[in-house]
């Protein structure tokens, strides 16, 4: 797969993205589809919206037990998404277990990515609340290389953070970042965060870009904005 920006469409209803994507008549964005609008239309969102021509990020960041993991990815290799993910955190036999359930009989999957930590957690969240006393840098490396060990395909991480995770695993282990921030933005609830010039430069692979884009005014020249700064 090659470069692109992913937006991620965090609505809540059919309609909603439905008419989002109406917008776009000339393009066909690769689009994420997270928990919110996965969890109020089901599967049915995911197969109308690849009909359409888009591709998939399915976003649902799995994170239980091996077996449970396993069972839940050979139900989503069915909806043909091009890209999905869990939780690093999960460990390695976890996301082994995924490759295996993510696996069809005939040898094809879709890109599996593994999360390492949030953009939106902080060194200081991280060592209070979750007790990892180590550097948010040394824990997304670690955890990159847990996910390439299991025979994962990229990570999800901070555009701060790409160019590293390239230099430890290879230029073809994937980085999808997200904390993409246009300059005249606010960072929201993201504090990892770069604009796509800065994504790009870095060695971002993938940015995935939410309300910058689907909350401007114009939405389709944010995104072609958002493109020609990051691919151009």
């Amino acid at each position: 797969m090659n470069k692109d920006v992913i937006i991620a469409c965090d609505f809540a209803s059919k309609s909603e993205v439905l008419d989002f994507l109406g917008k776009f008549t000339e393009e066909k964005p690769f689009v994420k589809i997270g928990m919110e609008l996965f969890y109020a239309e089901g599967p049915d969102i995911v197969k109308e919206i690849k009909q359409r021509g888009h591709s998939i990020f399915l976003d649902l960041k799995l994170h239980d037990i091996p077996n449970t993991v396993k069972k839940a990815m050979a139900v989503l290799s069915r909806l043909d998404v091009d890209l999905c993910n869990l939780h690093a955190g999960g460990t390695i036999p976890m996301m082994e277990a995924a490759i295996e359930g993510l696996t069809r009989p005939d040898g094809t999957r879709p890109l599996l990515i593994a999360v390492t930590q949030l953009t939106s957690t902080s060194q200081e969240r991280m060592t209070n609340d979750l007790l990892i006393e180590k550097p948010i840098d040394e824990v997304v490396m670690h955890y990159a290389q847990n996910a390439k060990k299991a025979g994962l395909d990229g990570i999800v991480c901070s555009p701060l953070e790409a160019g590293k995770v390239h230099e430890l695993c290879g230029s073809d282990f994937l980085t999808v970042t997200p904390g993409i921030r246009f300059d005249s933005a606010s960072a929201g609830d993201q504090v990892r965060i770069t604009t796509p010039a800065q994504a790009k430069q870095i060695g971002s692979d993938y940015i995935v870009v939410g309300r910058p884009i689907t909350a401007a005014e114009d939405p389709v020249a944010a995104y072609r904005t958002c493109v020609k700064d990051f691919l151009g």
